[in-house]
């Protein structure tokens, strides 16, 4: 994975068709479903975190770079 949300998607899709695999033993998907649900969980908190950088350009867009000072998260432009 190289870290864009690109990345993840592509991630997610191989994971299905990982778990659409009809040869798999019933050990096999009860593995794969438990790795399915630890990697869902962490897209759900890279979602989260990529809309909350969303949310805190949309403020600097809108409202001007005043508020940059408040959302660390953000890198300063070079």
């Amino acid at each position: 994975m190289k870290n864009k949300l690109t990345d993840l998607n592509d991630h997610l899709f191989a994971q299905l068709a990982r778990l659409s695999d009809e040869d798999l033993t019933a050990e096999q998907i009860t593995r794969e479903v438990e790795r399915t649900d630890a990697i869902v969980s962490v897209a759900e908190q890279i979602v989260r975190n990529a809309d909350l950088q969303l949310k805190a350009v949309t403020v600097i867009a809108t409202h001007g770079e005043r508020f940059r000072p408040q959302l660390s998260m953000l890198k300063a432009p070079e």
